[in-house]
């Protein structure tokens, strides 16, 4: 699947176009009201943005826009998750090249994304066999929009789907990638699709 640059993430413009709509009528009988929903419409749209980036030329890089909030190994792989702030671009890009084999959706809660408690919340697992990134909602954040398929050969970062509203992404790295390849730390800021977490194989 190409990789489609949008000025709003698709998704976003479901929850404007809503705002929107309530703002008409709402102008005639309540116009404090009517301000309330064109701001928050206008809010939804830059909530949703989706910027251009410019991938390094070589490693694994981040999928989402925020600060990392999770390193610890898991079934002898590592798991580097970010959490994305209400004010981070929700786009996620892919972290390096490779063919999607699945796209799984997990039910589950919706606890605080930067709680421990999030690993149970509702997920969309996109897995590429040698990588997984798992995208995962938060407490108010009630929407994952995959934009991914089985069989989409993706390249180093490629837009792969966005989330409305607060969440964290998740990714986890090939199996010959360790703690000590790292090239963040807990706390980081992070860009989708710009900042390196580890170098690639041939690198090291």
């Amino acid at each position: 699947m190409p990789d489609i640059p949008y000025a709003v993430a698709p998704g976003g413009w479901r929850y404007a176009l809503a705002c929107f709509a309530l703002a008409l009528p709402a102008a005639v009988v309540a116009p404090p009201l009517a301000a309330a929903a064109l701001a928050l419409g206008v809010g939804s749209l830059w909530f949703h943005r989706d910027p251009d980036r410019q991938p390094p030329d070589s490693g694994i890089i981040a999928p989402a826009d925020g600060h990392i909030s999770v390193i610890r190994e898991e079934d002898d792989r590592l798991r580097v998750g970010t959490f994305m702030n209400v004010t981070d671009v929700h786009v996620n890009r892919a972290p390096t090249a490779g063919t999607v084999t699945s796209v799984d959706h997990r039910p589950g809660a919706y606890k605080p994304a930067f709680s421990k408690d999030s690993d149970r919340n509702e997920q969309v697992v996109v897995d590429c066999g040698e990588y997984q990134v798992i995208q995962i909602a938060g407490w108010f954040a009630r929407r994952i929009h995959p934009s991914v398929e089985p069989g989409d050969e993706l390249v180093a970062g490629q837009r792969i789907g966005h989330i409305s509203f607060g969440s964290r992404v998740d990714v986890v790295l090939p199996a010959a990638y360790s703690r000590d390849d790292l090239l963040v730390e807990e706390g980081e800021a992070v860009r989708a699709g710009e900042t390196r977490l580890v170098e690639t194989a041939t690198e090291k």
